[in-house]
């Protein structure tokens, strides 16, 4: 979690601009309602308040309330004033939110590594193409690793994105073991904002479930998934599977 925006930032961190700036303090207001100066707060104190504590305007205030209410985090009532949904703050593993596992697994105080990483030049068919919006017949590289929490082997994951991307660069000598989204923002400079995700209880194939160690009695859950970049273009297509070592929740707001 980053640390506080403070009124002194540095010139770097200005030019970074309040998109950034609204980013950090959705964050830091998170983490102090997790565990911090407002985790036994009922509602947040007013605009102008948190204003002058966290160091920055009234109006990436605002904005950051305004992504925590999306979040379900809090809900701003006329009269009232920004009311916490302490049931919402108190969930992990949250299915409506973009996931990165090696964070899940390090949230539950167990260390998260990588084997069994294979890297697969392979020609897009129609349905693949069309996800990632190329042409049927080209390129893209498929990224599969299986994921363990300390000993326990808990996710496979095909990642496929368009070779392209990836330039003259030779991806054999590439760290594919890190998590994807990172691995991708620094080869590519690309930042995945969101996906649309299919979630689906499945068999899985044989290889999968045996790397896995799955009884013949469980499931898998596969989240079949197209990440977007802040250009809201495709850039990768996640198939993942998680056995039931996860425990999933969705936070459902009316609209």
């Amino acid at each position: 979690m980053r640390g506080m925006v403070h009124k002194n930032a540095s010139s770097s961190m200005v030019r970074l601009g309040g998109e950034l700036i609204s980013s950090q303090v959705v964050e830091r207001l998170a983490q102090e309602l997790r565990s911090g100066c407002y985790a036994n707060c009922e509602r947040l104190p007013a605009e102008v308040e948190l204003s002058e504590t966290l160091g920055v305007s009234r109006t990436v205030v605002r904005d950051a309330l305004s992504e925590l209410e999306r979040e379900g985090f809090i809900e701003r009532v006329r009269g009232i004033g920004t009311m916490v949904n302490r049931d919402v703050v108190a969930l992990n593993n949250r299915l409506d939110q973009k996931l990165e596992f090696y964070s899940m697994i390090e949230s539950r105080g167990m260390t998260p590594h990588s084997d069994h990483v294979q890297l697969a030049r392979q020609e897009a068919d129609e349905a693949l193409a069309k996800s990632l919006g190329v042409r049927p017949g080209d390129m893209v590289l498929h990224v599969r690793k299986r994921v363990f929490a300390d000993a326990t082997p808990v996710i496979f994951s095909d990642d496929v994105l368009p070779l392209p991307l990836f330039g003259s660069r030779r991806l054999e000598d590439v760290d594919f073991s890190a998590p994807i989204f990172d691995v991708l923002y620094r080869l590519t400079g690309i930042q995945t904002t969101s996906s649309v995700a299919h979630v689906d209880a499945v068999v899985g194939d044989p290889s999968i479930r045996r790397l896995l160690s799955v009884g013949q009695d469980k499931a898998l859950l596969l989240l079949d998934e197209i990440c977007y970049s802040r250009l809201c273009s495709p850039v990768m297509h996640c198939y993942t599977y998680y056995t039931d070592f996860f425990d999933f929740q969705i936070v459902r707001k009316l609209l």
